[in-house]
């Protein structure tokens, strides 16, 4: 999947916006009042939801992404509005008086959901509202390398409206990926594919789906029904079938289900992503399943970056040490997906060049300071322009991977200057860690850091004097 990094496809998502909003705590005793559980609420959360999550997983895979929505004149549109500014390009909300802008909130006891509360209109939008839908599309429709419809029958996409959109953006020869809601789909018709899940499948075509011959059934059922490009099935925890000329089946690849809430909008985000960057449709389905897998390892509506899909798929195919070896650009964006995380990031940097034992424990010494050790690694030009032209011994590409195989180093990031300076301006670490031989000296870039760690070397081990053993004992040999 590194063929995915830095493309930025434009992407538009019609929709139904909502929030989802989550209420963490504890229930350690029943009410005096009622028979019911009390929720001691320890944090409060919000984040997009509906339409509103496939933007948040297409923002985290790096597209550029607009939306098309309708809302309500109320305090949770006024908040939604807010929340799609920080990470949309251009956001056209028709805002109707009278209308209840959606929000869910969710009560979660030690990690588990004891009950969920909605405010919502589900009324279809106004005749007016739906020709606005249509003429911002149709202004703008050139834009876009895909247009997804994320429908959770909130009203927004209409019978009629569905129908009209699709047929524009087929006749613009865009693609249109839809995740469909409801029992009929015949609104959908023409789409490049939908994105049902079993359940939703079965429904939809009246065929019980408990085998191959059933699903092959269904699933070319779909296809002829709606002309579709390629007909799609999402299968829980057998993972995705497709069917254009033959039936394919995905397998799933997550290790760990914890929740999948949001799942099928990481999979019609995927995919949708993953299709206007020129994969095919073997390729987009991996890689949907590859982002399925990470999210539903997170709880709530969550959302999968494209680091964490290439780390996820190194993990699963316990791929070389080259996925740890990252670019300025891309271990910037990996710093803050970490810091957002909460996690304390540490960063040392150095030449490296015969790996030895002083090395070893000082890079373990160094990660037990935090969650996530980067290490910056000195070219090889800028080895040479430091300890002379016969250095280094070993080349950056080397030494890069060797040190990104060690335990204790999570990402290995190259640099050409003589110091470390703008890379750890770029990274901004929270500790920066230094050998012991820079007691009572500046550190370069420690002003950029909460903290300074210095850690003594292991006494006679170092690079200089392992290249003067080697040659007193080549001039012995002689």
């Amino acid at each position: 999947m590194n063929n995915l990094k830095n493309q930025k496809p434009n992407i538009l998502v019609i929709g139904d916006l909502m929030i989802d909003h989550y209420l963490w705590g504890s229930c350690d005793r029943i009410s005096p009042e009622a028979p019911v559980q009390v929720l001691n609420v320890k944090k409060e959360t919000t984040v997009l939801g509906g339409a509103g999550n496939v933007i948040n997983n297409l923002n985290a895979l790096g597209a550029k992404v607009d939306v098309i929505s309708v809302i309500g004149d109320d305090l949770i549109g006024t908040e939604l509005q807010i929340m799609l500014e920080k990470i949309v390009s251009d956001s056209n909300l028709i805002i109707e008086e009278n209308r209840i802008t959606s929000k869910k909130s969710r009560l979660i006891a030690s990690n588990q959901q004891i009950i969920r509360y909605d405010q919502e209109s589900c009324k279809d939008i106004q005749k007016n509202s739906e020709k606005k839908i249509f003429d911002i599309l149709e202004r703008n429709i050139s834009k876009y390398e895909i247009i997804l419809l994320s429908d959770y029958g909130k009203g927004v996409l209409t019978q009629q409206l569905t129908k009209d959109l699709i047929s524009l953006i087929k006749s613009k020869g865009k693609k249109v990926i839809v995740d469909p809601k409801g029992s009929d789909y015949s609104k959908y018709k023409g789409s490049y594919l939908l994105t049902p899940n079993k359940k939703e499948a079965s429904e939809a075509t009246n065929i019980d789906i408990k085998d191959e011959e059933s699903l092959l059934k269904a699933i070319s059922k779909l296809k002829q029904d709606c002309e579709l490009d390629v007909s799609l099935i999402t299968l829980s925890e057998d993972g995705i079938a497709i069917f254009d000329n033959e039936l394919r089946k995905k397998p799933t690849v997550a290790r760990e289900v914890y929740d999948v809430t949001g799942a099928g909008d990481t999979v019609l985000a995927s995919i949708g992503f993953s299709l206007a960057c020129n994969l095919n449709i073997d390729q987009a389905i991996d890689f949907a399943n590859l982002a399925a897998g990470v999210v539903v390892g997170k709880l709530g509506s969550a959302t999968a970056s494209l680091n964490e899909i290439i780390e996820y798929e190194s993990s699963l195919h316990k791929s070389t040490s080259y996925s740890h070896i990252k670019t300025i650009e891309e271990i910037k964006k990996l710093a803050n997906e970490l810091k957002q995380k909460g996690k304390k990031v540490v960063f040392t940097n150095g030449c490296f060049d015969i790996l030895h034992v002083g090395h070893v424990k000082y890079l373990e010494t160094a990660k037990s300071f935090g969650d996530v050790l980067i290490l910056g690694l000195n070219s090889d030009a800028s080895v040479k322009r430091l300890k002379g032209p016969s250095r280094p011994v070993n080349t950056q590409d080397d030494r890069a991977y060797t040190l990104a195989a060690l335990e204790s180093v999570d990402y290995v990031v190259l640099f050409e200057d003589d110091t470390p300076y703008e890379l750890i301006k770029t990274i901004s670490p929270h500790t920066l860690v230094k050998g012991g031989d820079y007691e009572g000296k500046d550190v370069v870039g420690q002003e950029l850091v909460e903290e300074l760690k210095l850690v003594e070397f292991v006494e006679g081990r170092s690079t200089s004097r392992t290249i003067q053993r080697i040659k007193e004992n080549e001039a012995n040999d002689k």
